[in-house]
């Protein structure tokens, strides 16, 4: 199978067959994100995709999850996706999962009957970046989309018959909007009420425009004890239903896991030690972060 690099994949994907739909991603403006600056977008045949198929089920046998990348495969048309995921179901027997990045944007940009045709494919959980609850973080990063528009992608999502994986990226405010982001990224979560979520820290990657915000001194990061309060200050402002929620990407200084609301307590205390008693918690060391 022909990969383009670079690939990305979601930490719970590790072991899932990646198949590229697209290639790159069609909004590529994100000030934080470096991840397909090199790649010029576009959606592949399905010549390609089948001939992909084909040559896995040849070095493959054993495939149970497949992930579709790249960063805006929800752009791919309709009856492509759907052409993809019955062929992966008919070429391999035992596949249980076939799930997909979603931008907002590409969400809201499908009817709700293509989503839910695309559901019933059997493609049953997609991946949503929200990054921040905050419209003017949204706008300096330049995500595109407001908060409003984030929540209606998400909950149009979830209507649809979709599992929904949130991400969100602590540390985008700044020192300076620390609060701000923490408090509106918690009530948005709060409106969409997804089914996982998942949260980072901040890596500036060289080369971005905020990584060029940092040199010049005007967009300074938080260190960690300020992303720990950060991301305590968010869960005390989400009120979530049964939301798996996990901190177990590399680039955070603590990881964490429970479920939401349930566990929200345990982990705001856990949150609370580590930030007011630091020798009892470990944190991740910087060198290991990221890798």
């Amino acid at each position: 199978m022909h990969l383009e690099p670079p690939v990305f994949r979601p930490p719970s994907e590790a072991f899932s067959l990646i198949l590229q739909l697209t290639l790159g991603c069609r909004h590529n403006a994100c000030t934080f994100c470096g991840m397909y600056k090199g790649k010029k977008f576009r959606i592949k045949t399905w010549e390609e995709i089948k001939n992909d198929i084909d040559t896995c089920v040849e070095q493959l046998k054993d495939i149970n999850r497949v992930f579709l990348a790249d960063g805006d495969a929800l752009a791919t048309p309709t009856q492509l996706i759907q052409d993809t995921a019955s062929y992966l179901f008919k070429m391999f027997p035992g596949l249980e999962r076939i799930s997909m990045y979603a931008g907002p944007k590409d969400i809201l940009g499908k009817s709700t009957e293509e989503l839910k045709e695309i559901c019933s494919s059997g493609i049953k959980l997609l991946y949503l970046g929200v990054e921040s609850g905050n419209d003017q973080i949204l706008n300096a990063v330049c995500k595109g989309v407001t908060s409003r528009q984030m929540i209606e992608a998400g909950s149009k999502a979830l209507q649809a018959g979709f599992e929904l994986s949130v991400t969100v990226i602590n540390g985008l405010g700044g020192t300076e909007l620390w609060q701000e982001h923490a408090i509106d990224t918690g009530k948005v979560l709060t409106e969409i009420d997804p089914t996982y979520l998942g949260a980072l820290t901040l890596m500036v990657v060289p080369n971005t425009p905020l990584y060029n915000k940092v040199q010049q001194g005007t967009f300074v990061i938080p260190d960690s004890r300020g992303i720990l309060k950060e991301l305590k200050l968010l869960i005390e402002n989400t009120n979530l239903t049964k939301c798996v929620f996990r901190t177990n990407h590399a680039s955070n200084y603590l990881p964490l896991r429970g479920v939401l609301n349930r566990d929200k307590a345990n982990i705001m205390g856990v949150l609370d030690r580590a930030i007011t008693e630091p020798e009892k918690i470990p944190l991740r060391p910087d060198y290991i972060r990221g890798l």
